[in-house]
């Protein structure tokens, strides 16, 4: 409920002189009786007549209230949108090759990397989502879908062995991109990006990025790429005799490559040297593909006045009633 006057609130001060006003009055106007002792009076029961002498006071206070109201005119409204959510489909393509497991970025590339992708994934809850994996060779960890706590589970899932264990090792960036791409290419959805993510350059697959890149183009998709790593040397962890050791291996990007395929698609090339950066990536990726909402919306007041006045009314109407009937004075 809205109020089309509400300076007229500004009344109720006047409330407080007038309490004032009507105790001294009341002392003033008091009639005293002369007795020689008043004892006995002390402990006599007061009647309900007694009780309730200022009852005719607090409904002509309270009627004054409801007149403010009045006053101020009490409107409601009916309102209704509608709105219409316009998603975005996003692959996220990243390199999980055993280069990830360098610990530039804490506790390592992979883990860094998966810990921010959440957080951006959490931030796009009306995005269809898909997770792309590449190393030697590439494959869909989970299709987009609406249902982020899936693709999270599949994202959480990824091991940092997995290049080891799973699929071929190396760098099969055009690989990687061509599986995103893939999963795009028949969306219906007016944006398509993809993000690519990788600390390497193609050194493997049968697939040129360049080319890829290309096809992205064509199909109308976005990629914006980020180079991950430090700018030197990384340490990286290396079985010798049993126990792990780190190792100091230097870092190769192809930021070249990688922005070739950023700028063919109308993306953007990102270096991330640590996780703050990386972070800032991802946040700034968030601010350039934003989510469409239309929205219409109708809204009618209507005077809401008349419970209040009616309310005013009786209450007036009972202060009256119980003045001259109930509590009259005898002069």
């Amino acid at each position: 409920m809205t109020f089309a006057n509400k300076e007229y609130f500004l009344l109720l001060l006047l409330l407080i002189p007038y309490l004032v006003w009507f105790v001294r009055l009341q002392k003033t106007h008091e009639p005293l009786l002369r007795i020689s002792d008043s004892h006995s009076l002390s402990r006599g029961a007061r009647g309900a007549r007694a009780r309730l002498r200022h009852l005719p006071l607090l409904f002509r206070i309270l009627a004054l209230v409801f007149i403010v109201i009045v006053l101020a005119r009490p409107q409601t409204s009916f309102s209704w949108n509608k709105k219409h959510v316009e998603g975005i489909d996003i692959m996220l393509a990243i390199d999980v090759s055993t280069s990830m497991l360098a610990q530039d970025l804490r506790p390592n590339r992979l883990e860094a990397a998966k810990k921010v992708a959440t957080t951006f994934i959490n931030d796009r809850p009306t995005d269809n989502i898909g997770l792309t994996i590449f190393a030697g060779e590439a494959f869909t960890q989970c299709p987009m879908t609406l249902d982020h706590q899936v693709l999270l589970n599949s994202f959480h899932a990824i091991r940092a062995d997995i290049a080891q264990q799973v699929i071929e090792d190396g760098t099969a960036i055009g690989m990687g991109l061509a599986n995103a791409v893939s999963r795009l290419k028949e969306s219906k959805a007016k944006s398509r990006i993809i993000i690519l993510l990788t600390d390497g350059s193609n050194n493997t697959g049968d697939l040129s990025p360049l080319t890829v890149a290309q096809m992205a183009k064509s199909f109308g998709i976005r990629v914006y790429t980020i180079g991950v790593g430090t700018d030197k040397v990384a340490p990286y962890p290396m079985m010798v005799a049993g126990s792990v050791h780190y190792v100091n291996m230097p870092v190769e990007i192809d930021t070249e490559t990688l922005k070739k395929i950023a700028a063919m698609t109308g993306g953007s090339f990102y270096r991330a040297t640590n996780v703050a950066e990386l972070q800032q990536i991802y946040k700034d990726i968030d601010k350039l593909e934003k989510t469409k909402f239309n929205k219409t919306s109708f809204s009618k007041r209507y005077e809401a006045y008349l419970p209040f006045a009616v309310i005013a009314l009786i209450l007036l109407l009972l202060e009256l009633i119980l003045r001259l009937k109930v509590f009259q004075r005898v002069p």
